[in-house]
């Protein structure tokens, strides 16, 4: 019965990030499920290894998803 669970259990896809550093050069690349929050890291859609050292494609970026705000009452 678990096996059936794990087949239909919902997996937290990783997103691609690359680093940039002020020029807009590509200095690093990383994967995980939540936005990193030290640096100036951009989403993008896939890792190309001739980005690094190389300004990032704006191509390649990938619009900023909006944040949701709680609303609290008062």
């Amino acid at each position: 019965m678990q096996f059936f669970r794990s087949l239909f259990a919902l997996r937290h896809k990783y997103r691609n990030f690359a680093l940039v550093d002020h020029k807009g050069v590509c200095v690093a690349f990383k994967q995980c499920r939540l936005p990193p929050q030290n640096g100036r890291w951009v989403e993008v859609e896939e890792f190309r290894l001739n980005w690094l050292q190389h300004p990032l494609p704006s191509s390649a970026r990938i619009p900023p998803k909006p944040v949701a705000h709680k609303l609290t009452e008062n």
